[in-house]
């Protein structure tokens, strides 16, 4: 395991492309920003966390043109991992135990962001939310809430 203050976007980058399966790193997520320190002006609200970006691409729609809620849903929990990496300042293994999805409206023909935000980071447990932007507009496309089990190794 890497020092923690060593860890960063790059080492993030690397896991994304060493660590996932084959057929999320198919759907071309990018980390458009890694959160470790908060700012040096204090914020009340900052939380570890990163901004993950999904291409549009025709291959993740369903039927009328409409990104699928499962290529939605992937992202969110690919980002939320990513999210819990920045958190932790390094690699930890970790599963999915929930992960709620409220789908808010419809994205076509565009980019998805995924604003992901550690709420708390624990020994066993980390928990999270993450905001599924349209990179178009800003406007939320959904808002999603997650918990991992943090494994040993």
């Amino acid at each position: 395991m890497q020092q923690a203050s060593e860890f960063g976007i790059e080492d993030a980058r690397r896991v994304l492309g060493d660590v996932f399966a084959p057929w999320v790193q198919d759907l071309n997520l990018s980390i458009e920003q890694f959160d470790i320190a908060a700012p040096a002006v204090g914020d009340a609200d900052w939380q570890p966390g990163a901004i993950l970006r999904m291409p549009f691409s025709e291959r993740l729609c369903r039927n009328g043109g409409v990104v699928c809620g499962q290529a939605l849903m992937a992202l969110a929990d690919t980002a939320m991992v990513i999210a819990i990496l920045a958190a932790n300042r390094g690699y930890r293994p970790m599963t999915t135990v929930d992960q709620t999805t409220h789908f808010m409206r419809a994205v076509s023909s565009m980019d998805v962001l995924a604003d992901a935000r550690v709420v708390r980071l624990g020994r066993t447990m980390s928990f999270g939310r993450v905001t599924l932007l349209s990179a178009a507009d800003s406007k939320p496309v959904a808002m999603v809430s997650s918990a991992f089990a943090m494994l040993p190794g």
